[in-house]
């Protein structure tokens, strides 16, 4: 199965277009969009919701979330993977990123699976 994503609301919707960009059929939604969860949605929904739809979340909240991540995965759920956001990367290259995820990967090989993107940091 192709992998989906789920844009955090705190990363920009600039994010979701210049994906697009690369394939307009890459299947990418940012919480506040039509079908997915509305702007302010608790993490705990957020997880709940990641689980019942596959989809690959992608977030800089790395305050909150661990924690409810450790709760959801205490609860018996499951995710379909999780990539934290390198502050300060350019949306070109975290677009391309996923791309590449998209293009080179199965939505099954990211379950439970956690990660930073860009996944070579340039030091």
């Amino acid at each position: 199965m192709k992998v989906r994503f789920l844009l955090d609301e705190n990363l920009t919707t600039r994010l979701k277009i210049a994906a697009l960009r690369f394939n307009p059929e890459i299947d990418i939604l940012r919480v506040g969009d039509l079908n997915a969860p509305p702007l302010g949605t608790l993490d705990a929904d957020i997880l709940r919701y990641l689980e019942l739809s596959q989809r690959l979340f992608i977030t800089d909240n790395r305050t909150s979330m661990p924690e409810h991540l450790e709760a959801h995965w205490a609860n018996q759920g499951k995710i379909w993977g999780l990539l934290w956001v390198y502050p300060q990367t350019p949306i070109a290259e975290l677009a391309e990123e996923l791309f590449v995820i998209w293009e080179k990967t199965e939505a099954e090989e990211w379950i439970y699976k956690l990660d930073w993107i860009p996944f070579k940091r340039k030091v």
